[in-house]
């Protein structure tokens, strides 16, 4: 099939700096990067750069290997996460920073994602929308294990706080999974600034109602900065059709 792609970031209207970092692989259509980092605004920055081109380079470095998709990508964040670690280690001023990640990758017969943390992965078919990935919060285990309700979820004050992302010495949950794909699929990575200020229902209108990439992604950043826009937003959107036979 082939891949129609493209990706936009926006530091949103409160924040000074974009945490945020994203990579396309623009020649090929391989593989899509989304990573949001924490820890102020030197640290996020680094954090977010650190992860998006050490899994960059470890995929491009390691792509025709015997590896499964499964065991590339999480070799791949494993070393980011090490990387990040190890920067903290020779900047102490940084120690707290992190960063959340998500990752697809078009590999063999079949598309793999991974991600940690609450930047998130959404599948559009048929006009319905699907998160894919699952957030690592609290919220979400405790919404996982019907203690919250979904709109409870929502608004709850403590929706933000991880409960994992790189940086952490102490990683042991990255989700990686196979993703089921046919023609006409778009799928969504995005870090939470976009989530944070639109609900799955309006992300889903935007999306029935836009069919270019570009044009959608832009719909999309400008409907997150008019609800408020107080975290930076990163889309990055790829869509799937069939190639002329």
């Amino acid at each position: 099939m082939k891949k129609y792609f493209t990706g936009l970031t926006d530091t949103g209207l409160v924040r000074s700096v974009n945490q945020d970092s994203y990579f396309i692989d623009e020649a090929q259509g391989r593989f899509f990067i989304v990573a949001d980092g924490m820890g102020g605004h030197a640290g996020g920055q680094e954090a977010s750069r650190i992860a998006t081109e050490t899994i960059k380079n470890y995929l491009e470095d390691n792509w025709d290997t015997a590896d499964s998709s499964e065991a590339l990508l999480q070799d791949a964040l494993f070393q980011a996460n090490y990387a990040i670690v190890k920067e903290q280690q020779l900047h102490p001023e940084l120690g707290d920073m992190g960063t959340t990640v998500v990752v697809l990758i078009f590999r063999g017969d079949e598309p793999w994602c991974a991600h940690v943390g609450d930047s998130r992965l959404y599948r559009f078919r048929s006009a319905k929308l699907e998160q894919i990935t699952e957030d690592h919060t609290w919220v979400a285990r405790g919404l996982k294990a019907g203690h919250l309700k979904p709109e409870e979820a929502r608004v709850h004050p403590l929706r933000h706080v991880l409960s994992q992302c790189l940086g952490r010495e102490e990683l042991d949950e990255i989700d990686v999974q196979p993703v089921q794909v046919q023609s006409g699929d778009r799928f969504l990575l995005c870090s939470d600034g976009l989530t944070e200020e639109l609900s799955d229902p309006s992300i889903t209108s935007i999306l029935k109602s836009i069919r270019a990439s570009d044009q959608a992604a832009k719909k999309l950043v400008d409907e997150a900065k008019d609800k408020g826009g107080r975290d930076n937003i990163t889309v990055v959107l790829v869509t799937l059709e069939a190639s002329p036979s």
